[in-house]
């Protein structure tokens, strides 16, 4: 029987108490994080983003017009997140760090991408937001728990909804330039 099923069967046995019997691992499987968010970096560090590391990030606004009339984003900057996994942004950035990109993951498989230097507050204006709130009021099912949001985008196509993973990815650097 596999770890993760004898975890299963202790935790089902339990019937509502968790008896972990000298398996640590039992209790990340029993409680995993609500979040459901990943932040990865190009050299593989990630970061499970908790309730508790999520509300210690610093928080902006955007305001963008959709077809109910103006509406309100709140969240993290994509850039705010990426410092967790120590992506090269700021004066890190440059060289083959500049052919870098950030991949962002839906629950349903969506996927979009950015390039590094399009989150990095010191290369654009622009804010790729991570948003968990419309209007003060948390995402819905349909949005969230988290949604990308880019105020100057006419297109909307990378506004991802259901966001999961977000991941830098080192590019192969090219000969050419």
């Amino acid at each position: 029987m596999s770890h993760h099923a004898i975890c299963i069967a202790l935790i089902v046995a339990a019937a509502g108490q968790m008896w972990t019997l000298g398996f640590p691992a039992c209790a990340e499987a029993a409680d995993p994080e609500p979040s459901g968010l990943t932040i990865k970096s190009a050299s593989k560090m990630s970061v499970v983003v908790t309730a508790e590391i999520w509300d210690k990030l610093p928080r902006t606004s955007v305001k963008v017009e959709t077809q109910e009339g103006e509406t309100a984003y709140e969240g993290v900057a994509m850039a705010e997140l990426l410092k967790l996994v120590e992506a090269p942004l700021g004066k890190e950035l440059r060289g083959k760090a500049l052919a870098s990109y950030v991949l962002v993951k839906a629950t349903d498989g969506y996927r979009v991408v950015f390039s590094l230097p399009e989150v990095d507050p010191e290369s654009t204006t622009q804010i790729v937001l991570l948003a968990d709130r419309r209007d003060g009021k948390p995402l819905d099912g349909k949005e969230g728990p988290y949604r990308i949001v880019v105020e100057a985008e006419k297109k909307r196509a990378r506004w991802v909804r259901q966001v999961i993973e977000i991941s830098v990815e080192a590019s192969d650097g090219g000969n050419s330039g």
